[in-house]
């Protein structure tokens, strides 16, 4: 079974490259961020077609994001149900494995701007909460799955500046504090289980030669439970859509549970 997070960064302008995408790598499921449609704009259609049934909570010109999966799809839920927000970034369902049902939380976490800003201290309330949603799904779910761009760079190893860097947004201590409670929980990252490449990224700037220089965070994660890291077997960082005509700035991270 394999389970992938991707921030697409606008579902419109590049739906072709994540339908050439799966057609390429069938994953089960794909959690997709930044979708910046509406729910009444969401291709079901040309992603039926493709195999893949969808759950969207979306927002126009930002935000949004989606399940498509494979496996049936049930008890969906959008958004913190405890913390009221306007922003459409959290879808949560339960998908049906042959393994038993597998809880899947996607998330597009709040970016922050800079610690001292109000965008900042709006990302820690969001951030606490998320954790205790995730808390409260754990007591009910113990296969669990938290994914998506989660606007942390955990260490200074998923980062190129680790220096210069420090203390930035993205970095700050607060963050990965809350990035380390996530894994308090009984969480695992997944990309850690398995020895990595160095210096793999997952999202580089479209600035300053950003991808061909190798100038990225590792920001986008797959986080897995105690009751699923026996069944990992690999997580890698794709690259290839990065190399695409006009591509997000993030790409897909793919998760492999074996049966």
């Amino acid at each position: 079974m394999k389970i992938a997070t991707w921030n697409i960064n606008s579902l419109t302008v590049r739906l072709p490259q994540v339908l050439e995408w799966l057609e390429a790598n069938p994953v089960d499921a794909l959690g997709l961020q930044e979708l910046k449609l509406t729910d009444d704009k969401f291709p079901h259609l040309e992603l039926e077609a493709a195999g893949y049934q969808c759950v969207s909570h979306g927002q126009k010109t930002y935000n949004g994001v989606a399940i498509v999966s494979r496996l049936p799809i049930s008890e969906v839920v959008r958004n913190l149900p405890d913390f009221a927000d306007e922003q459409a970034r959290v879808i949560t369902a339960t998908l049906a494995t042959a393994q038993g049902p597998l809880r899947l939380i996607n998330a597009y976490f709040v970016n922050g701007q800079a610690p001292g800003t109000d965008k900042f201290a709006y990302k820690l309330r969001w951030l606490a909460a998320l954790t205790e949603w995730v808390r409260s799904q754990l007591a009910h779910y113990p296969r669990l799955v938290l994914m998506g761009d989660f606007n942390v760079a955990p260490d200074d190893r998923d980062t190129f500046d680790p220096i210069g860097l420090a203390g930035t947004i993205h970095h700050t201590p607060e963050e990965r504090a809350h990035f380390q409670q996530l894994l308090a929980l009984g969480l695992h990252d997944s990309f850690r289980l398995f020895e990595q490449p160095e210096k793999s990224f997952s999202w580089w700037d479209y600035r300053m030669l950003g991808f061909q220089k190798n100038r990225g965070l590792r920001i986008d994660h797959i986080l897995i439970s105690d009751a699923l890291k026996p069944q990992a077997s690999a997580c890698h960082i794709d690259r290839a859509p990065r190399k695409n005509k006009q591509p997000s700035d993030h790409t897909p991270v793919v998760l492999t549970l074996a049966s």
